[in-house]
């Protein structure tokens, strides 16, 4: 199975079933296949029109922002954000969610918010992750594929924030957009989750 069995409550859930759920509508603590590739849909154009514009410079300079975008989604984002993550409690080895499907759970799960220093970690490498490539594109005076990585870069976000962090259980991201009703609702049925948020 590729993803959670949606007809079994998440682990941090002490229910004993999804039918009567409150906010099985306005929340995701199940994901499916559309849901990832909606994710990767709106995630790859930035990727590939930077490394399009970063390799018409020198195709070694690719190598580096390669690795640093697979180290810090593949590892330092699962540790500063995705441990704080109800999903991560799972007993699986992997994540299973639409963001980081597959990732390695290498670090303890940490229920509760992130600290002011993960989110430092979380924002620069985002500075990283996206700032790089623009830099290549402005240098090079690459002015259409720079307006055009900025367009998608900026859709991608919208998108992510409107359309999927607004119904995301990882209430530690700080792009998460929740409102505090189905917040409230989440805790009640996660306990453990709500000590760790002193809800």
């Amino acid at each position: 199975m590729l993803f959670l069995d949606p007809k079994k409550p998440i682990a941090t859930c002490e229910s004993s079933s999804c039918d009567d759920c409150a906010i099985n509508n306005n929340l995701h603590c199940h994901f499916r296949l559309k849901d990832w590739i909606h994710f990767l849909l709106i995630a790859f154009p930035p990727f590939l029109l930077g490394g399009a514009g970063i390799y018409h410079v020198t195709g070694w300079l690719l190598i580096p922002w390669i690795i640093f975008v697979v180290a810090f989604f593949g590892f330092i984002e699962i540790r500063v954000m995705c441990s704080h993550c109800p999903h991560y409690a799972e007993s699986l080895k992997s994540l299973k969610c639409w963001a980081n499907y597959g990732s390695p759970k290498l670090w303890k799960y940490s229920p509760g918010p992130m600290t002011i220093t993960e989110k430092t970690i979380f924002f620069g490498g985002f500075a990283v992750v996206w700032g790089y490539p623009m830099l290549f594109l402005t240098l090079s005076t690459q002015l259409f594929l720079l307006v055009v990585y900025l367009m998608t870069t900026i859709g991608f976000f919208m998108t992510l924030i409107i359309f999927m962090c607004s119904q995301c259980m990882n209430f530690a991201c700080p792009l998460n957009s929740v409102n505090e009703e189905v917040r409230d609702q989440f805790f009640n049925r996660n306990p453990t989750v709500a000590k760790a948020w002193d809800k």
